[in-house]
């Protein structure tokens, strides 16, 4: 099980790194995660992985982005880094999908993201709609 912790400045190189292998994410300026609500997952002593979200109310949120090294994949990293993102907050998340990213979809699925609605055209290079995604937390 990876360790979840807040994201520092010293961790952004290495989220640029798995940022920019994960051509399916979002691809933001990864100084701006250190504004919002930033966890990295560490395995080893390696970051292996990141999860951004903001508040945009007391009770709702946005998950911005959320990567892990491809070498990692499918062992829990996002998994422990949603559950840490969520822990302690009563409300709704909601985050925006590539259509065509349906391993994404599937993972949001099991986590219990529920599809609201879609937004055509909303990415560019390549161009694709976004599935909106929101999950409830009692």
């Amino acid at each position: 099980m990876p360790e979840i912790r807040r994201g520092t400045a010293a961790d952004l190189p290495a989220v640029a790194a798995i940022q920019d292998a994960s051509p399916e994410a979002a691809q933001w300026n990864v100084g701006d995660y250190l504004d919002h609500d930033f966890l990295v997952a560490i395995v080893g002593k390696s970051v292996a992985g990141f999860a951004v979200l903001r508040n945009v109310a007391p009770d709702e949120r946005e998950l911005l982005n959320i990567a892990v090294a491809p070498d990692l994949r499918r062992k829990g990293v996002a998994r422990a880094l949603w559950r840490a993102s969520i822990t302690g907050f009563h409300g709704n998340v909601f985050l925006e999908v590539r259509a065509s990213n349906a391993v994404a979809i599937a993972l949001y699925n099991s986590l219990n993201f529920n599809t609201v609605s879609t937004r055509d055209n909303y990415y560019n290079f390549p161009p694709d709609a976004a599935i909106v995604m929101k999950f409830h937390s009692c």
